[in-house]
């Protein structure tokens, strides 16, 4: 079997575990269903569903996906001349607009989100993913302002609040029904409320002056 047709074959299998794991925390709850109960309904031995996913939270959160470097990467990439604070900002109000499923913006989530709020380990896990996020971002404002330690942290764990509100106000506005629509226009009020809330010193922390480059 050639290294393409195997990679393609591992995808179909992890998506097809994925989703049948999905159905059935929807239906039952996150904390009812069990490991053993996902790889008898896929037709695979456990073994096979530890293989793809080393715990079971990584069937709702893959790490590929709930990653602790995302706000990281998102200021290490941006161009020459845009703050971390605007970077984060407006890479936010793009994934909106595209309805980036990430942000939950997808019809049908809304049972999704109600099983993930419904699971304590689950929401433990976005808490430390949370947390992992700033302090990821506070290592890269850090590495390029250095002397400022501090200052970075504090920026970091302000744009971190930030991102977590998006998240807070989106889940919120699926819990209540509302469309994808109406919700991605009011996450969009949200972030141009906050960047008016930001004081001008974070809005311009770490001006970008050279070539993008990740230190995380």
């Amino acid at each position: 079997m050639s290294e393409g047709l195997r990679e393609r074959k591992k995808q179909r299998t992890r998506r097809h575990l994925s989703q049948v794991a999905m159905a059935l925390f929807v239906e039952r709850g996150f904390d009812a269903v069990t490991v053993a109960e996902v790889a008898a309904a896929a037709e695979v031995a456990v073994n096979t569903v530890y293989n793809y996913f080393p715990a079971k939270e990584d069937l709702v959160l893959p790490p590929e996906q709930a990653s602790p470097g995302r706000l990281a990467a998102i200021v290490a990439a941006r161009p020459a001349g845009v703050s971390a604070a605007r970077a984060v900002l407006d890479h936010l109000r793009d994934e909106v607009r595209r309805r980036d499923r990430s942000l939950g913006l997808s019809e049908g989530f809304g049972p999704v989100f109600l099983m993930m709020r419904a699971a304590p380990t689950l929401t433990a896990r976005l808490e430390e993913l949370g947390r992992q996020m700033n302090e990821k971002l506070a290592a890269q404002l850090a590495g390029e302002q250095p002397g400022d330690r501090l200052g970075a942290r504090v920026v970091a764990w302000q744009l971190g609040a930030v991102h977590a509100l998006v998240y807070t106000e989106i889940g919120a506005r699926v819990a209540a029904g509302q469309p994808p629509g109406q919700i991605a226009g009011a996450v969009l009020d949200l972030l141009d409320a906050a960047e008016s809330a930001l004081a001008e010193p974070v809005l311009g922390y770490a001006g970008r002056k050279d070539e993008p480059s990740c230190s995380v």
